[in-house]
């Protein structure tokens, strides 16, 4: 036996290939750009088969006391969607769907409604009174059933789907409005050749028009609860704050207070307190990318690196991006404060969507810009340069009550400007016969 073992475990056998799939095989989600609901899209995605193969499984099973119906039904309410795309792809985050199924369950209950009133028409005509079921009963209810259907999948389905929207709903809802007070109009015409049963045949397009405005409720409804849902949380949020604040907060600014901005334990309760803010407060701030969250990031980091205190604070709502030039510079201009000044450095941003101001003030011994070498490239190109060849401005110079002080300004071009900057740079490529042709 020790030989056998020895032997298996010289030579692994190979797995076995249905365990390999398996492990290989992706989650259970729908898609959210589908057909329909994503579940035959999903499910066919699991296990590896055609599409086609998936939906014939479930037409074929819907045949066997309706199985198939119920599995797709459950599949529905239980697959949950694929995980939320990035804002940057496009359109939104809510599903797509590509099959106006909305508008196929109206031209079905328009069809539906015609059969039937071109079927109550010479039910009139031949003057038969006192029949209690008549034939095209049938024909109202189905028809009745599929203009609520289709009701109530605009409002609870469609309404979100950034496709289509609440215009698309509205538009759905007077449709199948119309087909309903048809019905109901030409089940009222027969009431003396029907009776009392045709006053209660009459009840069913009543009823329907009723559900299809009730779906309106039921959405409403939904959205008082998410919105009730949203407030508890931000309670429960806003105290677990205040408690915080209360506690853990003030004893790191007291544990920076007492151990001085240049020390390692104060440097590691700021990195702390930054960090415990940014997540109570920083729920609603812009995303990644921007000038203001960048600065910030880049603050806490030189704060691990080096022995200073650095405070962001802006005012506005700067259109600069973090990969643009004026945060490049201003990201060199913090590196040197906290590398040649430490101790406190503010930095002040204040813009709007065509302008941006940005300050960054030490309290060092200061320096001569003029008595800096000229090898010395750091401040003449990583700042003065680059905000030059960015269309902007930096100033360097001594702080009122000591230390330096850094002075960045960018303009957005307006599109004038940029359309005569545009036309000056082709008129200079343009070549000298170009030039003449156009002339002559």
């Amino acid at each position: 036996m020790s030989s056998t073992a020895a032997t298996d475990a010289a030579h692994p056998r190979p797995a076995d290939p249905s365990v390999a799939r398996a492990r290989q095989r992706p989650a259970l989600r729908r898609p959210r750009d589908c057909a329909m609901s994503g579940v035959s899209a999903g499910l066919a995605r699991h296990l590896g088969w055609p599409l086609w193969v998936v939906r014939a499984a479930f037409i074929v099973l819907t045949l066997v006391w309706g199985g198939g119906a119920l599995l797709y039904a459950w599949l529905w309410a239980f697959v949950p969607w694929d995980e939320q795309p990035t804002r940057a792809a496009g359109i939104g985050e809510l599903p797509t769907r590509r099959v106006p199924v909305a508008w196929v369950l109206t031209a079905l209950s328009i069809g539906a409604s015609l059969l039937t009133v071109a079927a109550i028409a010479p039910f009139g005509a031949n003057g038969v009174v006192g029949v209690s079921m008549p034939g095209w009963v049938g024909g109202v209810v189905i028809a009745t059933g599929l203009a609520v259907s289709a009701g109530a999948w605009a409002t609870l389905v469609d309404r979100r789907d950034p496709v289509r929207g609440p215009r698309h709903e509205n538009v759905v809802r007077v449709v199948v409005t119309v087909v309903l007070v048809v019905l109901l109009v030409a089940q009222l015409s027969m009431l003396r050749h029907t009776g009392v049963a045709g006053f209660v045949y009459a009840l069913v397009p009543l009823i329907g028009i009723v559900l299809v405005y009730s779906s309106i409720l039921i959405d409403r409804w939904r959205e008082l609860s998410g919105e009730r849902v949203r407030r508890i949380r931000e309670e429960q949020r806003a105290e677990m704050a205040a408690h915080l604040h209360d506690s853990v907060l003030q004893t790191l600014a007291l544990i920076q207070n007492r151990s001085g901005a240049s020390s390692e334990v104060a440097r590691l309760a700021r990195a702390q307190e930054r960090e415990l803010r940014a997540w109570l407060y920083d729920g609603d701030a812009p995303g990644d990318g921007d000038l203001v969250t960048d600065l910030r990031d880049y603050a806490a980091a030189l704060e691990l690196d080096y022995p200073v205190r650095i405070d962001v604070v802006s005012a506005g709502l700067p259109a600069e991006q973090a990969s643009g030039e004026v945060a490049a510079a201003s990201r060199e201009a913090m590196l040197n404060a906290a590398r040649h000044a430490g101790g406190d450095v503010s930095v002040y941003i204040e813009g709007n969507a065509n302008a941006v101001d940005v300050f960054v003030r030490d309290r060092g011994p200061g320096f001569d810009l003029d008595a800096v070498p000229t090898d010395r490239l750091g401040i003449r190109q990583s700042i003065l340069g680059r905000m030059r060849r960015a269309g902007g401005s930096a100033t360097v110079r001594r702080g009122a009550g000591g230390g330096t002080e850094v002075h960045l300004r960018y303009t957005a071009p307006t599109a004038t400007a940029a359309e005569s900057g545009g036309a000056a740079v082709r008129a200079a490529d343009a070549s000298p016969d170009e030039e003449a042709g156009r002339r002559g």
